[in-house]
């Protein structure tokens, strides 16, 4: 990658992780933040308070996509990380439930990742835009993994509702970044904006889609059961977790990138897509016979990482090469709005299994989905190949 790309990587990446990390943080101590919160409050509203960010994000993820395939990539992400921020200066400044879960439906609001995804595109050639978008989503994946250890740490610093004005204050401070940081973006097209149905219900773009939905859902099941095997087998508290998240997801990326330049440089992306599903339905398997032995459960984690990793960078990438360049943003909203529903529903249906069948049978649900996934992305197109050429400097 050339500077230029360097820098929006950098730079749009920050946003992300300025963007999530304190949203992150909240997760493992919320529940029990709200169980103490004045007055009587019900499960459902604490699972309401969890959920409606989530909700938002994927009703509002298409409309934002195709508002800055209008006006403007770099606009519509300072407005988002403006509301975003508003959200968590609500819910901040309130102990009372119902304003903490209107907070969280504005931050919802600021529902700008397939804008981010949309405007990394424009400014990577398509020979890097994989390579980066992998760059990107590796480090929300550290996001993550810092973000639960430090979560019950800072919440002990500064209360939960500390954690939420400072979403609103790193949300702020990416602001700058994205306005003076990240390079300039290509003019808005002038070109007819065609149907939005046309972007809807194109089969290609929707069979990545419907790979998004199921490898979060994927996901999102695998962290219903995994909490519990390594618990069992490993013998860590939740809070020592992260000593195996985070090796296992560091030595994931190794061969991720090595793999990503290969199939880019040698027109194989459609093969090793393929081959990365299948993959993640092996390793999912593996983990459902193997996880009651510590090896056999770091090792087939670590596999299951490495196709994730390299599916969660080339999908958006292909998708953002297969979409009209003037319905890019519209586009990855539709992908980034099924990433949401697709994890959304992949927790629920693996608590649901959990309860009957038990860990071994979460893993083995996990498995059975990327093969669903096969069944329809084998009459997936191969993307459009990368142009030799350099990026003009001047991009």
């Amino acid at each position: 990658m050339n500077s230029l790309e360097w820098r929006a990587v950098i730079g749009l990446g920050a946003v992300y992780a300025l963007r999530m990390i304190g949203m992150f943080m909240i997760l493992p101590v919320f529940a029990l933040y709200a169980r103490g919160l004045p007055g009587e409050i019900t499960a459902l509203q604490i699972g309401l308070a969890m959920g409606a960010y989530g909700l938002m994000q994927a009703v509002l993820q298409v409309p934002l996509g195709m508002a800055s395939d209008r006006w403007g990539r770099k606009p519509m992400i300072v407005l988002g990380m403006l509301v975003f921020a508003a959200g968590g200066f609500i819910a901040g400044h309130s102990h009372d439930i119902h304003w903490i879960i209107a907070g969280r439906v504005v931050q919802g609001a600021g529902a700008v990742s397939s804008v981010v995804s949309a405007l990394l595109a424009d400014v990577t050639r398509v020979q890097v835009r994989t390579v980066a978008m992998a760059i990107v989503g590796v480090g929300m994946g550290l996001s993550f993994i810092l973000a639960m250890v430090l979560g019950p740490v800072v919440s002990g610093w500064i209360g939960v509702d500390g954690i939420f004005t400072m979403t609103g204050v790193l949300a702020l401070l990416a602001v700058p970044l994205v306005i003076w940081f990240v390079p300039p973006e290509p003019p808005v097209s002038t070109a007819p904006a065609g149907s939005f149905r046309e972007v809807l219900l194109d089969p290609q773009l929707l069979r990545m889609d419907g790979g998004i939905f199921l490898l979060h859902a994927c996901m999102t099941a695998l962290f219903v059961a995994a909490p519990f095997a390594i618990e069992a087998t490993l013998a860590l508290p939740g809070a020592e977790h992260w000593k195996v998240y985070l090796p296992v997801l560091v030595a994931s990326i190794l061969p991720v990138f090595p793999l990503v330049r290969w199939a880019e440089s040698r027109g194989q992306a459609r093969p090793v897509l393929l081959g990365s599903i299948g993959l993640l339905s092996v390793s999912l398997a593996l983990t459902g016979l193997l996880h009651g032995s510590g090896l056999g459960l770091l090792a087939s984690l670590l596999l299951y990482f490495i196709a994730f990793n390299y599916l969660e960078g080339s999908l958006p990438s292909m998708i953002s090469r297969m979409a009209p360049p003037q319905q890019k943003g519209a586009a990855l909203g539709v992908y980034s709005t099924a990433q949401v529903l697709g994890g959304g529903v992949g927790a629920p249906l693996a608590g649901y299994v959990l309860g009957h069948w038990g860990i071994t049978g979460v893993f083995c649900l996990a498995a059975v989905l990327p093969v669903l996934w096969l069944s329809f992305a084998v009459r997936l197109a191969p993307p459009p190949v990368a142009d030799p050429q350099p990026l003009n400097s001047s991009h």
